[in-house]
């Protein structure tokens, strides 16, 4: 395998982390957000 690809490969997991990392986010912030509207609880 050579440097570049190696690099590569190295350098895109903290891409998809991030991407992933996002989306739970997201996810959460519209449950909560949803449950502050109709006033319940998260939990």
């Amino acid at each position: 395998m050579n440097t570049l690809a190696l690099s590569v490969y190295i350098l895109i997991w903290p891409v998809i982390v991030a991407g992933v990392l996002y989306t739970i986010c997201r996810g959460f912030v519209r449950e909560w957000l949803e449950a502050r509207r109709k006033g319940q609880r998260l939990i």
